[in-house]
């Protein structure tokens, strides 16, 4: 009888591994297949199949047992991700249960997950923005953190090569801390939204208020009915998965597109131990991987690595893969890897009521969620006693009043029939936070996981700079409030901890300094050249816009460039 390995080093071994299938692992995998590399995808979670597995979408409110409310029992289970916005009955499915997976806050930190095939793109808010050479440029003109290695003309055709893809709809509104994109058809403000806008840019000519730009197809192209995907239909129920592919997923988008090509091989349960480094070769040569359920540790190989586990993952695996060139982490030499962490502020909101346009009601749903107003603060010089600056989001709601008084019949006809009130307004900054030494994440040295993974420690808080953005963005909101006429302004300068933005980034930081930086312009590892990272955790500073869309063209374009690089025998 023949002696088959059917487990031999030959069958475990590609052109390329990705880990994580989230946004930028599934653009990762996606450019690599299409390239012709035999590609291995990494996915820690379960498998989840666009359409077959999204097992709440078509359901009815009252087709849930509590009607979309989480249990009092779960939530007191779940107090970290009970704080998500989208945990509800409908979506908890997709969310990283508190007790699943510890962690260790050193200061409070709300570390928001999905694990499963898709990762957190079947759950993001899907807002989308360029960032502008002003957000690029941040370090260098006031000094904190390094400099960005690129700028934006750098990542311009990458940006229109993935929204052409994905599908973003947004006007072409001309601001150049703002750049215009190939935009699908907007989705239009509502009538306050509108008055809002005229009267904002009336009095303050340089704060714009603009339709929110996002990933929903508004009116689909060609190369989206190619995907299977179809146009948006608004039901704003995307945290359940969406079965038309409406909003841009890697569940509907480009995982399938990779499948097709032929060259993709997807393991999801997959739980990325470490990064395998060789010293003789001085290149990474493969994942150890962690079976999530059997717990049999295995080892893939391959020549080149994408590591697209999500900023935080990413940071745990790479500090988890040491060797002796490398005792303090992959790539680590500047000794930079887990700090420099930084995240999103979005800890103030306000709101307030219109007394006019009462001849007007909302009808149906906006997916992009309505206005966004773009940076207006320290932009052409510092202005402010803060540095950086922030974003905010707008939207305009009529209310409606339902009379619960009465019985039987009385009652009935009164919760039947309310009646519309003054129309709400809110809105909530996006402010930046500054990267800083004193913000990290490190592994712990003696807890450990399910598979024998450390535990990762969290060190991030909110300073003096955020507490007064914080504060210019209430002060000032309230301002354009007055002068728009509304009223019943209530401020809320809510406590939350950092983390609930959802929007952690840096770790493992770009920049032209191999002693202050772990990655090069190309998101190319300096120390270990066959490793790109183009996740969060590539993040030298966070501007204040959302960045997914950056992600995606991160990934596009270090993947062009390293298999450029493959052909030539660089890597």
């Amino acid at each position: 009888m023949a002696n088959i390995n059917i487990d031999s080093q030959k069958d475990r071994t590609y052109d390329a591994i990705v880990i994580g299938s989230g946004i930028s692992g599934g653009w990762s995998a996606k450019e690599l297949a299409e390239r012709g590399l035999k590609t291995l995808v990494l996915e820690r979670g379960r498998d989840v199949q666009h359409v077959k597995d999204y097992p709440t979408t078509n359901m009815y409110p009252w087709e849930f047992e509590h009607r979309g409310e989480m249990p009092y029992k779960v939530q007191q289970e779940n107090p970290i991700v009970n704080r998500c916005y989208a945990f509800h009955e409908d979506a908890a499915h997709f969310f990283v249960k508190d007790n699943e997976h510890p962690y260790i806050q050193d200061k409070p930190f709300d570390w928001i997950r999905g694990y499963q095939v898709g990762g957190k793109s079947l759950l993001w808010a899907r807002q989308t923005q360029r960032w502008s050479d002003f957000d690029f440029e941040g370090p260098a003109r006031d000094g904190f953190a390094v400099d960005w290695p690129i700028r934006y003309a750098d990542l311009k055709p990458w940006y229109d090569y993935v929204e052409r893809f994905a599908g973003i709809s947004g006007n072409r509104d001309g601001l150049p801390e703002l750049p215009d994109g190939e935009f699908l058809p907007a989705y239009p403000l509502n009538v306050v939204e509108k008055y809002f806008k005229q009267k904002m840019e009336a009095k303050y000519p340089a704060r714009k208020v603009i339709s929110a730009r996002c990933a929903h197809i508004s009116k689909p192209q060609p190369i989206h009915i190619e995907q299977g995907r179809t146009q948006c239909q608004n039901r704003t129920l995307c945290q359940r998965g969406c079965p038309f592919g409406g909003y841009f997923s890697s569940n509907a988008s480009t995982l399938p597109w990779a499948a097709k090509t032929g060259n993709m091989t997807l393991r999801p349960d997959s739980v990325v131990h470490s990064i395998l480094y060789d010293e003789t070769k001085k290149r990474a040569v493969g994942v150890k991987v962690i079976d999530r359920n059997t717990k049999e540790e295995m080892d893939f190989y391959a020549k080149l690595i994408f590591v697209n586990a999500a900023a935080i993952n990413t940071n745990l695996i790479l500090l988890n893969s040491r060797s002796g060139r490398f005792p303090n982490g992959l790539g680590n030499d500047s000794e930079t890897l887990g700090k420099y962490v930084a995240f999103h502020n979005y800890s103030a909101r306000i709101y307030a009521e219109y007394d006019g346009l009462l001849d007007f009601k909302t009808a149906g749903r906006n997916p992009a969620g309505g206005g966004y107003i773009p940076r207006f603060r320290n932009l052409h010089k510092q202005e402010m006693d803060f540095l950086r600056g922030y974003a905010a989001g707008f939207g305009a709601w009529r209310s409606s009043n339902t009379d619960r008084s009465g019985f039987g019949k009385e009652l009935k006809n009164n919760l039947l029939n309310p009646t519309l009130g003054n129309w709400g307004v809110g809105s909530h900054m996006m402010g930046e936070t500054i990267p800083k030494a004193s913000s990290y994440v490190a592994l712990d040295a003696q807890k450990k996981d399910a598979w024998d993974v450390p535990l990762l420690k969290i060190n991030m808080d909110y300073d003096d700079n955020d507490e007064k953005m914080k504060k210019d963005y209430l002060d000032t909101m309230e301002e354009m409030f007055v002068e728009a006429g509304f009223t019943n302004i209530r401020r809320d300068d809510r406590w939350q901890a950092p983390g609930l933005d959802i929007h952690e980034m840096g770790g493992v930081r770009m920049g032209t300094d191999p002693k202050t930086s772990m990655l090069n312009k190309w998101n190319q590892m300096h120390a270990v050249p066959n490793v790109f990272v183009t996740d969060g955790a590539a993040m030298t500073s966070t501007s204040t816009q959302n960045p997914s869309l950056t992600y995606m063209a991160f990934s596009a374009r270090s993947v062009d460039y390293a298999v450029s690089e493959m052909k030539k025998g660089n890597i």
